[in-house]
């Protein structure tokens, strides 16, 4: 087995993978589970780790560069060179507080978008990491919320769709050249 996949940190002038905006249908189809973790698998990893540093990203998933696959990457703390990013493969939460909590978010999917939304405060994810090994994480504050944000656009949702205050998004949408006629309000 391959130790964790490494990647430079760094802003590249070309990203390997253009990140898709909101409007882009590609953002609303429900992603497939991987089947088998290989070395297609672990280069996409390196692609979309790459892509979200060059856009000052915390978190990216496989739909965001139109792949439609359950993967996602984290890295909350991407100035820090020794801090591992989090590769997140067929992800389930089989976990979630009843705390709530109400936080700003943002996505490279909508830039400029920064809105509250309130989700479990912490979590418990099962995946496989980028060697296919089953893996268990609890998260909590930002992490829990980053993972909740990616995992939802393996299901086709983006953070605007859980926004409560309307007047707010559409200001925001509005403000960034975005069309509310895109947003999927959640029930």
């Amino acid at each position: 087995m391959t130790a964790a996949i490494q990647v430079d940190k760094a802003k590249l002038k070309r990203p390997p993978l253009d990140i898709h905006v909101l409007g882009d249908k590609v953002l609303r189809q429900p992603a497939k589970r991987i089947t088998k973790v290989d070395d297609t698998v672990r280069q996409l990893v390196r692609e979309m780790l790459q892509s979200m540093y060059s856009a000052d990203g915390i978190g990216l998933a496989a739909p965001q560069v139109g792949v439609n696959k359950q993967l996602l990457v984290v890295d909350l703390d991407p100035e820090n060179s020794a801090n591992r990013p989090l590769v997140l493969i067929n992800p389930k939460i089989v976990r979630a507080s009843k705390e709530l909590d109400c936080g700003q978010e943002g996505c490279l999917s909508i830039p400029g978008v920064y809105l509250d939304v309130v989700r479990p405060a912490a979590i418990e994810v099962a995946y496989k990491d980028e060697n296919g090994r089953p893996q268990k994480l609890k998260a909590s504050e930002l992490l829990a919320r980053c993972i909740q944000h990616e995992m939802d656009h393996l299901n086709g949702v983006m953070f605007v769709d859980r926004v409560e205050n309307a007047l707010a998004l559409n200001q925001e949408l509005q403000k960034h050249g975005f069309s509310a006629k895109d947003v999927r309000h959640l029930a």
